[in-house]
């Protein structure tokens, strides 16, 4: 029985420091389906979603499910930490608990687990007393493992947040180019009429730069696509789509926007959708509802020409368009579906202003209040 609890223990231990080595310090992606980190978010994901799921209030529920990726952080964080623990009082006790207590008594396995817990936090009480070479061997290398996994955290968590507001930055800068939610017509339509071509080429350039970034940072820290923007709506993967369908279109021809740069910005765009798919083991889903029925490209069609950039027309290029949304629509599909994200429609909506057109005081000019989705939520103030 000691020995199968000390192999246990070492195993553990081991488990932990090599599952946090995966998750904070590898930089690259981790394709092994059995993963301790990859067990926690499913068993807590979809017991989140689907407690939420029962909220009427799509603004109410959009916020709780915010609330998901910074909590589900902070447990996995204290997952490792209780695992790291009860590894080491296990390997404590298999050798036979050899501590003094101040209290006197016989020490049994709670108090190697006391024990252990404050070594691992370095609190040293001194009421508990290692006796003997190895348990003072374990005592100091528990000691270390607590000071190095504690430092690792607290430099882990800037990380993740200097990266989710790099990532929202673009997505904000957004808002006055797509619309709020954005949608691909909306972008076009906007830079053909006050922007121009020239500034839409840079804002793909950037939309580049920003998806290659995305891939590197939500690779490696896959909790940050749990991370929901300050609108309701708003959301990563969303832009994403609007950028994807955006180049799409302009691949396909739209007058006087040159189609090189979308190219580009659309291979790096689907590289990070696949790959993050790839992630949360999500296969391309083929069965949703088409986004871009006929009687919708024929409107899209329609506010285009309006606004001078025609798309181009016939059945080649009806064909071409179709081939170029089935190598990103499927994977956006299963991704929205498994994260719970809203993707944009391709035509913007009706009378919906942007979200920096309106403040929670503020009403429209028909005198009826600002949609709420159009406004940061209420409840993220101090």
């Amino acid at each position: 029985m000691t020995a199968l609890a000390a192999a246990a223990g070492i195993a553990l231990i081991l488990l932990v420091l090599w599952d946090s080595f995966e998750t904070i310090v590898l930089p690259r992606r981790v394709t092994r389906q059995i993963r301790l980190t990859r067990l926690f978010y499913r068993a807590t994901w979809k017991p989140w979603r689907a407690i939420l799921a029962a909220i009427p209030s799509p603004k109410r529920r959009e916020t709780y499910l915010g609330f998901y990726g910074p909590l589900s952080l902070l447990g996995l964080l204290a997952v490792w930490a209780i695992a790291l623990v009860l590894g080491f009082a296990m390997v404590h006790w298999a050798f036979g608990s050899h501590v003094s207590t101040s209290v006197g008594g016989e020490p049994d396995f709670w108090t190697d687990l006391y024990m252990s817990g404050t070594t691992f936090f370095t609190l040293g009480l001194g009421d508990v007393i290692p006796k003997g070479h190895l348990a003072r061997l374990l005592t100091v290398v528990e000691s270390g493992t607590g000071f190095a996994f504690l430092a690792l955290m607290i430099g882990y968590l800037p990380t993740l947040y200097q990266a989710f507001s790099r990532r929202e930055v673009n997505i904000t800068l957004l808002d006055a180019r797509a619309g709020s939610p954005p949608s691909a017509v909306e972008l076009l339509r906007r830079h053909a009429r006050d922007h121009g071509t020239d500034s839409l080429v840079q804002l793909l350039r950037d939309w580049e730069r920003w998806s290659a970034e995305l891939m590197e940072s939500h690779l490696s820290y896959p909790v940050l696509c749990y991370f929901r923007s300050q609108h309701d709506n708003e959301n990563w993967l969303a832009s994403l789509t609007t950028i994807l369908d955006t180049c799409a279109l302009v691949r396909v021809g739209v007058h006087s926007v040159p189609p090189a740069q979308a190219q580009l910005t659309f291979a790096i765009a689907r590289h990070a959708v696949v790959d993050l798919a790839q992630i949360f083991s999500t296969p391309p889903d083929r069965t949703a509802a088409d986004r871009l029925p006929p009687e919708r490209l024929a409107e899209v069609r329609r506010l285009l020409a309006e606004a001078g950039c025609k798309l181009q027309e016939g059945p080649e290029a009806e064909q071409r368009l179709t081939e170029l949304r089935a190598m990103y629509e499927p994977y956006v599909q299963a991704l929205a579906g498994y994260l719970r994200f809203a993707l944009p429609g391709w035509l913007p909506p009706p009378r919906l202003r942007d979200n920096w057109q309106t403040s929670a005081w503020e009403r429209d000019p028909s005198g009826s209040a600002s949609p709420p989705c159009s406004q940061a939520r209420k409840d993220d103030h101090f």
